[in-house]
């Protein structure tokens, strides 16, 4: 045989021969423990024990709150706080598109950079059309006996309602002479109404104040958003009374006239009217005289 297959197998025997481990007393060389080992023995014992510990070692940093200590995990309590920030930081950018999409009406509205439709008394009102031949206008008795008790109860009402689903009645917010009227080929969306400085402004109808600051061009401007889509602008006033956000009623007083602004040429009202983005010609609705 020769010596190459002779060392395959002394390596083999070298694996399988034994040993033995003694533990004794250092002091009365008393035999305490022993063990009968191999070398492969060792090895297969130590791989199993590495692979054990290594084992554990990955389930408690996988799966306990220990692993926080080791550089380079993230603590949980900064994960959740993230996923709340996550979480806010996309609510402002849905709250930051909302504001710019209706700063960018408003501002379309001040500058009238929009289109014109013509609109007539009944645009204002969204009535549902149907033929007349369709409609049974015999009162049934309790309709009748509904109208018979109205009217008792409005005959001493002094205080009855101008607005109602079929007859939008608006409050002229200044009287005075128009000086110059409605022109929607000249982009002027509006009613100028010469008036005495600081006269009242009152509310054409109920609503509440969407916009009330300082323009440069126009002075002090104030808006109001009314039912059925409705918007009135005041424009050139030299004081506001009502802030953003304030509820007003009709003909309550939310501005005094003035001459402010850069496109003032005297004292006056600039009074405009927009139904669902699109400007109306005020004088359909509102007599100023």
């Amino acid at each position: 045989m020769s010596d190459q297959e002779k060392k395959p197998k002394k390596r083999i025997r070298k694996l399988l021969d034994k040993y033995r481990l003694v533990i004794l007393n250092e002091n009365t060389f008393e035999e305490r423990l022993s063990f009968k080992l191999t070398r492969l023995n060792v090895f297969v014992i130590g791989s199993l024990m590495a692979v054990f510990f290594i084992s554990i070692t990955y389930l408690i940093i996988a799966l306990t709150p220990l692993r926080e200590y080791i550089p380079g995990y993230s603590s949980t309590a900064l994960k959740k706080k993230a996923t709340e920030l996550s979480y806010k930081t996309d609510s402002l950018q849905q709250v930051i598109s909302m504001n710019n999409r209706y700063y960018s009406s408003i501002k379309k509205v001040l500058t009238g950079d929009v289109s014109t439709v013509d609109f007539n008394r009944d645009s204002i009102i969204n009535a549902v059309k149907i033929e007349a031949s369709e409609v049974d206008f015999a009162p049934s008795p309790e309709d009748s006996l509904l109208r018979e008790k109205v009217d008792k109860e409005d005959k001493y009402n002094l205080f009855e309602s101008a607005t109602s689903a079929t007859n939008f009645v608006l409050f002229p917010p200044v009287s005075g002479v128009i000086s110059e009227n409605y022109n929607p080929k000249n982009k002027h969306y509006a009613v100028d109404v010469t008036v005495a400085k600081d006269t009242p402004i009152l509310a054409t109808a109920d609503g509440v104040v969407i916009f009330a600051e300082w323009s440069a061009s126009t002075g002090y401007v104030i808006i109001l958003e009314h039912s059925e889509g409705l918007i009135s602008i005041y424009k050139h006033c030299s004081s506001l009374t009502k802030e953003q956000g304030d509820l007003v009623k009709s003909g309550e007083v939310i501005a005094t006239a003035g001459n402010t602004g850069e496109l003032s040429t005297g004292p006056h009202l600039h009074f405009e009217l927009w139904n669902d983005g699109y400007p109306i010609n005020p004088t359909n609705f509102i007599d100023f005289n």
